[in-house]
């Protein structure tokens, strides 16, 4: 009974846990809305609230870190539960990190606003790869709550389509800024964004690759599983 007692209190913990982190994905994922809205609009207002709500992402952060620790040294968990905490720990840290991309965003949105620069259409160069990447976030967080290793796999591939958007507006930017030097201040402005956008697609990668890993028991890290799995499905 003890034992039994024990692993149910383990799976009310991390359940616990997995309730906050996906409260923490909500928020990201909102914060980067704003900020792509305040990058179309240049509302100086809504880009000082995204830095601001970076400050609640940050404790979320460091909480869910310590109640993982927690569970580790309470529960003392087995390999396949211990598995489970650890990539959850990795999903914490990629929040983290679209929140901080989000808040540059921001920075940039407000910049560019304050400063009145106004000689190329900054929103429209990085709309379709916002896009991109804010379906793959919400699709990451989706697959996390429902540990959907079959969406995790699809989504995996939609990072290739992100980057390739971020090397076509690169080109375009440094086309532009070679034409007409007037551009330069605005172009790097939307560079650093487009950059911010594209490493916001790597972290959705990430929090997919780690719901394999939680499913599956497979680190796919720096591997070409995903690819290789969807081309199995599609031939058979």
């Amino acid at each position: 009974m003890s034992g039994e007692h024990s692993s149910k209190q383990y799976d009310m913990d991390l359940e616990t846990i997995r309730s906050k982190v996906l409260l923490m994905g909500g928020l990201v994922e909102n914060q980067f809305k704003d900020a792509v809205a305040s990058f179309k609009s240049g509302n100086v207002t809504l880009a000082e609230q995204v830095i601001q709500v970076d400050q609640d992402v940050n404790r979320l952060e460091v909480s869910l870190d310590d109640a993982c620790s927690h569970l580790i040294v309470k529960r003392q968990p087995a390999a396949n539960d211990l598995r489970t905490v650890m990539a959850t720990i990795k999903v914490i840290t990629d929040l983290e990190r679209i929140g901080d991309e989000s808040t540059k965003i921001a920075r940039s949105a407000k910049s560019i606003s304050e400063r009145g620069v106004t000689t190329i259409n900054h929103y429209e160069t990085i709309r379709v790869m916002a896009a991109s990447a804010g379906n793959m976030l919400h699709d990451a967080l989706d697959a996390f709550a429902r540990l959907d290793g079959k969406q995790a796999i699809q989504l995996i591939a939609q990072d290739e389509v992100v980057n390739h958007e971020f090397r076509s507006i690169m080109r375009n930017l440094i086309t532009f800024m070679m034409e007409d030097p007037r551009t330069i201040s605005g172009a790097l402005d939307t560079l650093w964004v487009a950059k911010a956008i594209e490493r916001i697609g790597d972290h959705a990668k990430n929090i997919a690759e780690y719901v394999i890993y939680i499913v599956e028991g497979k680190d796919i890290r720096h591997t070409d599983y995903a690819a290789s799995q969807l081309e199995d499905r599609t031939t058979n």
